[in-house]
């Protein structure tokens, strides 16, 4: 890890905008999650005001968890459908991102959003690919280039060498010697401008010659950009409610597919995706790609945002026809159908946050008349023209949609876990307090005994937890061979039956969408199982784990303890990754022609697809797999130190005071004031079941 050098470090930019009090406006969805929120966190300090030591350090350990909640949203889309205009009118900082990035570039952008007095430039942070990352790039030219050569097509192939080379030769003049050592690196900077930016994610002219001096070339755009990975950028807020990070991602139409894999691992790392198309090209031929990456996400975690309406001749009647088109699309491809589907323009987000209305093209300002004519017909004051300008852009629509999104998931399970441990905190303090203990009952059992019968209990259950684990992956492992021993034998009938009626003359292409069909459907049963067994494993440690505290502290029946949740299963996106028969070109018809014979047809054919997509299951069956194995564990490890925490908690003795009555005045007090902490709990957890 680098730092940059202090000279090198910008000062920290306002933003552009002079209206920034638009963008309240549709942040009033995020009202749920900010309520839940407050309430925790008061619960929290009380629970640090009247518990013990130990209860200021869980409450303490508490509110951290709550202060780093950051749920993220991803955006995808084509090379010019606006992503990022859109994501910087969000932020209320038109121009924060570059906007006009050289399409090769292949950096994911994230702009984590925290509320602060003023919008303000913080910390930047750009990592670099590693050497691995790179090698598979420029010495094997990418996915595109193992693509075409398992394909054999060997004119694509020396297309994508011949790319490669001349973006190593550029890589490689633009950094020098440094090259080789920044590669797995990153640089850090206290604040950040669009300057900074441009240099490492937007591709420039060449460099001047030396005479101009390292720091012109330091300086240039996009020196660092054909190596950097990603890019964390920290913007102070005062609009928004709560944490929230924003994650820009290159568009997928790329000549080496490295940016599929890229967008694929922001998905996975996300909880919503919101697809940004340009209405002139809604789901065209080139957005199935999209298709296939938003396919493998859950409906209610996908929002469909229709950018660039402004340029559309008459918006009303076409807005109806894109929406109908886009569904009909969805459906036809297996797409999240009931995904809801949002229209705007950032342009129009963009001129009404800087108050520059009347600087909009023509067209674009006839379209925004065409949309809300009686809005539109005089007489309204600027800012009332402003508000409705905002409006029709979609953002606070979006927002509102993104806000409903993480109070029903994201949002609100991070908060349930919270919710759980201040419960079973304030339940254990009340216990130690008396409000469980019959009169003068004190612990039978020492605190290393207490913690050593939790212990045996937590490893019981974690080697539950590792058979269910392995029986449910090898199961899953079983099925997802048996889908892909079913799909090559279908599809290399199908190619025998049209050589049979057809002959070898007519080119015949195969579509894969049924393979990854069955992959989904065994991906979906393993999650089902895995969190069925895993639920059922945590139950029975909580029931077991409060018996414990029952048996050895002399607590009655009403001492409970709740369980986590399982985690989320995150989407099996990798069910997405380009494969051989999604490349619809000139390679597959030179194939076709190379061959003679019906069994040279099937048998290389059937090698070829089995050899392309045994990267897809290997993906599944360890990567995702072990993905969601780590998740499970972490959730247990994380429930046993709880415990922890509750047994110091539970084993604890309250000093004697000279005032016996003033002794038990503040114990009936403090009993009172968790029974209400644990009351607020539970009734959080039912209203959010």
């Amino acid at each position: 890890m680098q730092d940059a050098s202090a000279s090198a470090r910008p000062e920290a930019a306002r933003p552009a905008a002079r209206h920034p009090d638009l963008l309240g406006e549709g942040l009033d969805g995020f009202a749920p999650i900010t309520e839940r929120r407050a309430t925790l966190r008061a619960a929290l300090a009380d629970l640090g005001r009247v518990g013990d030591a130990t209860a200021a350090r869980g409450a303490l350990r508490l509110t951290a968890q709550l202060d780093a909640l950051e749920p993220c949203v991803t955006f995808i889309g084509q090379v010019k459908a606006g992503k990022t205009s859109l994501i910087n009118a969000m932020v209320g900082w038109p121009g924060l991102l570059p906007e006009d990035v050289n399409p090769w570039t292949s950096v994911v952008t994230s702009l984590h959003l925290a509320p602060a007095p003023q919008t303000l430039a913080g910390e930047a942070r750009f990592r670099f690919f590693d050497r691995e990352e790179w090698a598979r790039l420029v010495e094997k030219g990418g996915r595109l280039g193992e693509l075409a050569s398992r394909a054999g097509a060997e004119d694509e192939l020396d297309k994508v060498r011949r790319q490669v080379e001349r973006m190593r030769e550029k890589s490689q003049g633009r950094l020098g010697r440094r090259f080789e050592l920044l590669l797995g690196q990153e640089h850090r900077y206290s604040a950040f401008d669009l300057g900074l930016v441009e240099r490492y994610v937007c591709l420039g002219d060449d460099f001047a010659d030396d005479e101009h001096g390292a720091d012109a070339r330091f300086e240039a755009a996009g020196r660092f950009a054909d190596i950097t990975k990603s890019a964390d950028l920290q913007v102070d807020h005062a609009a928004m409610p709560l944490r929230l990070c924003l994650r820009d991602t290159p568009g997928v139409n790329d000549t080496f597919l490295m940016r599929e894999q890229i967008t694929i691992g922001a998905i996975r790392e996300s909880r919503l995706c919101v697809l940004v198309l340009s209405a002139h090209q809604a789901l065209s031929s080139v957005d199935m790609a999209l298709i296939r990456l938003i396919a493998t996400v859950k409906a209610r975690d996908v929002v469909i945002f229709v950018n660039r309406i402004d340029e559309l001749s008459d918006p009303v009647p076409q807005v109806a026809e894109i929406r109908a088109a886009i569904r009909a699309t969805l459906q036809a491809q297996n797409g999240p159908v009931d995904a809801p589907i949002l229209f705007g323009s950032a342009i129009w987000a963009a001129h009404a946050l800087g108050g520059t209305l009347p600087a909009l093209p023509e067209d674009s300002r006839r379209a925004l008349q065409r949309l809300a004519r009686e809005r539109f017909a005089g007489g309204e004051d600027p800012q009332t023209q402003l508000r409705g300008v905002w409006d029709m852009s979609g953002l606070p629509a979006l927002y509102r949609t993104l806000a409903e999104r993480l109070n029903e998931g994201a949002g609100r399970e991070a908060l349930d876990r919270i919710a759980r441990s201040t419960a079973n905190l304030a339940r254990s303090i009340g216990a130690a307090q008396g409000t469980a203990l019959p009169a003068g009952a004190r612990p039978t059992v020492g605190r290393a005994e207490l913690e050593a019968r939790i212990m045996t209990l937590s490893h019981r259950a974690e080697e539950a937890l590792v058979r269910v684990i392995d029986r449910e992956q090898t199961e899953f492992r079983t099925r997802l061979e048996r889908s892909h021993r079913s799909f090559l034998d279908r599809a290399t009938a199908a190619l025998i039956a049209h050589l049979e009626t057809e002959g070898e003359d007519t080119v015949w292409t195969y579509e894969p969408t049924g393979l990854r069909m069955l992959l989904r459907t065994a991906c979906q049963l393993f999650g089902t199982r895995m969190q069925a067994a895993a639920r059922s494993v945590l139950d029975e440690l909580a029931r077991d784990v409060a018996a414990v505290y029952r048996n050895a502290l002399g607590l009655d029946g009403a001492f409970t303890v709740e369980a986590p949740d399982p985690p989320r299963i995150g989407p099996p996106v990798d069910i997405a990754c380009t494969i051989a028969l999604d490349v619809k070109g000139s390679w597959w018809r030179r194939w076709w022609t190379r061959r003679r014979g019906h069994g040279a047809f099937a048998a290389d054919f059937h090698a070829m697809i089995r050899d392309d997509t045994l990267p897809i299951l290997d993906a599944l069956r360890h990567d995702h797999a072990e993905r969601v194995r780590a998740d499970l564990m972490a959730t247990l490890a994380g429930f046993v130190e709880d415990q922890r925490e509750i047994v110091e908690a539970l084993t604890c003795k309250d000093e004697v005071a000279p005032d016996a009555l003033d002794v038990a005045l503040r114990r009936k007090a403090r009993q009172d004031r968790l029974q209400a902490i644990e009351s607020a709990m539970t009734t959080m957890l039912k209203e959010a079941a």
